[in-house]
């Protein structure tokens, strides 16, 4: 009774929010247009023909990195299933720019539905889906109510759960156990992971690691970084993935290091060998607001987006551009990695470990806690305590080759072991598409 009072209060607090959803749409489409598209979709309202039977298999990838995570399963799914049809729903422009390359003959992409009662109906009667994944976090608790009324089983795939997230759970419990109840299945990235999902009431069936992992970065992009790098004949010091205020950090250690080092702010000379700043944000709608922060610093300015066919000649490079990790990784001979020095939660490393770039880490990484853990105990990755430090440790590290290779190597190892998650999930969906 309390748990159908709690929904109901819910339901019309997100019926409620719409109009304040529409403005906040509005607003980030003056910085990224992709918010603009097809708003109605996220209401239920939809230009696509209705399905006229349950064949389509929605996976749900919220934002970008999900999305990746998403085409590494698909390939996997369509491999034992070559004729699977995929409804893809996203809730971010970069997600869905990115999920329309993953799309086959006979698939759809529309943003995910606003979890208000009446939108996501639309959504359940309007696609049929026979079958939802979602992935990693995103768990909703009218989408999961609806799926039960229509008899949709939804499984969480690659599922993480931090202790924060966990908290926040545990606060609105009766909310949230139902909805995490209501899953037909769960195969969770860690055991960590899966004994936190259990405390909401989740069905975790299996541990199956990081579907990361089985990703193969861009073999073209990765020859294509390396030849940069060679051709360069000096190191490569990236920041990764940096969130706000952390590239204005960076650039203040790296300036200082380089004055206290040379009397001059001579950043690309550190520890008396020649180095390279690269720079790339997290998100495109900051590409000009970090050229701007690093020209303050009295600083010069190569963008990737420029480049004819070769880097060209800057205080820093600044990579504008999407999908090209692979490329900056396989250029880079050590990462700090982005939103872990403030408290973001950090981004995934695992994609820098297959190109076997080592990576430098803040005191923040509780989004990614468990792959953080075990990169650190592999070698792959060190912990250091706040930017000034993580630079310290780069300058160190780029100082003796013979260290940046260990760690190379290190982190090469650390990718392959953990391989295989994609195979292990497939194989336990195949129960939910039985013909």
């Amino acid at each position: 009774m309390m748990d159908h009072l709690i929904r109901t209060l819910y339901s019309l607090l997100m019926w409620a929010a719409q109009p304040f959803l529409r403005r906040k749409l509005r607003r980030r489409g003056q910085a990224e247009a992709g918010y603009l598209e097809a708003v109605e979709e996220r209401f239920g309202f939809y230009t696509h023909p209705a399905e006229p039977r349950a064949e389509l298999v929605w996976v749900h990838a919220v934002s970008l990195g999900e999305t990746r995570t998403a085409g590494i399963l698909l390939a996997a799914l369509r491999e034992k299933w070559p004729g699977l049809r995929v409804l893809l729903t996203h809730g971010t422009a970069t997600g869905r720019a990115e999920g329309a390359s993953l799309l086959r003959d006979g698939d759809v992409q529309v943003w995910q539905p606003w979890d208000s009662e009446a939108a996501v109906a639309r959504f359940f009667a309007h696609f049929k889906p026979r079958l939802g994944l979602l992935l990693e976090t995103e768990v909703w608790p009218n989408t999961v109510a609806c799926a039960q009324a229509r008899g949709v089983p939804m499984v969480l795939v690659n599922a993480r759960l931090s202790d924060k997230s966990l908290q926040q759970a545990l606060r609105m419990a009766p909310l949230s156990r139902p909805a995490y109840a209501g899953l037909a299945a769960v195969y969770a990235q860690s055991e960590s992971d899966a004994q936190r999902l259990r405390m909401l009431g989740a069905r975790v069936e299996a541990v199956f690691g990081n579907l990361k992992f089985d990703a193969t970065p861009d073999a073209a992009q990765q020859a294509q970084g390396r030849a940069w790098r060679q051709a360069l004949g000096q190191p490569v010091l990236m920041l990764a993935s940096s969130r706000e205020a952390e590239e204005d950090e960076f650039l203040k250690h790296i300036v200082a290091l380089a004055l206290s080092e040379h009397g001059h702010p001579a950043i690309n000379t550190i520890a008396g060998a020649a180095v390279q700043i690269l720079i790339v944000p997290r998100h495109p709608q900051r590409f000009d607001e970090v050229q701007a922060l690093i020209e303050k610093h009295g600083l010069s300015v190569a963008r990737r987006s420029a480049w004819n066919g070769a880097p060209q000649a800057a205080d820093v490079w600044l990579g504008d551009s999407l999908g090209e990790m692979a490329l900056y990784y396989a250029m880079s001979d050590v990462a700090l990695l982005g939103g872990s020095f403030a408290p973001l939660g950090g981004q995934n490393l695992i994609e820098a470990a297959a190109c076997g770039c080592p990576v430098i880490m803040g005191p923040h990484t509780f989004n990614f806690a468990e792959v953080s853990e075990l990169a650190e105990a592999a070698g792959a990755a060190r912990r250091v305590s706040d930017m000034d430090e993580a630079v310290r440790s780069a300058r160190a590290m780029l100082a003796r080759p013979s260290t940046q290779q260990a760690a190379a190597q290190a982190s090469l190892a650390f990718a392959a072991q953990h391989r295989g998650a994609a195979a292990n999930t497939v194989q336990a969906l195949a129960q939910f598409l039985k013909d």
